[in-house]
């Protein structure tokens, strides 16, 4: 009886069970608190003319909407459905034998495929969003795996750089994105939710600037310029330059 209550409860108020959660196994990182970011209100330094985000390496897995991800045959992990999401097509990720996935419980997995071992579990929102368990927390936006890194980023108010090693969070901003963003070395360009353009430094997650764009739309970047939409932004300083 008692392991029922605690299921039921998970399911019904996700944020009680989120720090430890009973069903899940693998290793999981502490519930996301962090701050909002450091503005540094500065350019970003040495910009190249092309920034390549990592493309992802061939991936035979499908994800669906009630967080189950299938190898073609059978299922490799089977997390929480939940009713409070939003519509969107999630896909894994993979990269050098592992499987990642960001779930619509606001939760980034990181899955072994050949025993189906789940490695780490990581928490992609901010505390707060969970009151009351009515938040959207989706993760919807590709995730972006560099070096020995992920970068993921959902709709439960984070944008996280976490080690792909250990699953632990280097650091976290309060900045939800629903849009595919742009990974280099020194920087990541970053559509909001709250329809401002960020550029982050990615050695610590302190914000160089941020743009109000006005929209949702994908960044792209070329020539040291950020066209979001119709809207070309000095990728260096932040400046809108023409609309």
């Amino acid at each position: 009886m008692k392991k029922f209550v605690t299921i039921a409860s998970c399911l019904v108020l996700l944020a009680a069970c989120a720090e430890h959660d009973p069903i899940l196994p693998g290793v999981r990182t502490p519930v996301f608190g962090g701050d909002e970011f450091k503005m540094l209100d500065t350019n970003v330094p040495n910009l190249g003319d092309e920034i390549v985000t990592p493309a992802p390496q061939d991936c035979p897995y499908t994800q669906d909407s009630e967080n189950i991800i299938w190898d073609g045959e059978r299922k490799i992990f089977s997390g929480f459905p939940i009713k409070n999401s939003v519509a969107s097509a999630q896909t894994p990720v993979c990269d050098n034998g592992y499987v990642y996935a960001g779930l619509t419980t606001g939760e980034l997995v990181k899955i072994n495929p050949k025993n189906r071992k789940i490695m780490w579990i990581a928490d992609i929102f901010r505390t707060s969003n969970m009151t009351g368990g009515a938040s959207i927390l989706d993760i919807i936006a590709p995730i972006v795996v560099r070096k020995n890194d992920v970068y993921v980023g959902g709709l439960g108010d984070a944008f996280c750089r976490i080690s792909a090693t250990s699953g632990d969070i280097k650091w976290c901003d309060w900045i939800g994105t629903a849009m595919p963003f742009i990974i280099s070395d020194n920087v990541a360009f970053v559509m909001g939710t709250d329809d401002y353009l960020y550029a982050i430094r990615t050695s610590d997650g302190a914000v160089y600037w941020r743009t109000e764009i006005g929209m949702q739309s994908e960044p792209k970047y070329k020539n040291r310029i950020l066209t979001v939409g119709d809207i070309h932004v000095n990728a260096e300083n932040g400046d809108i330059i023409t609309k």
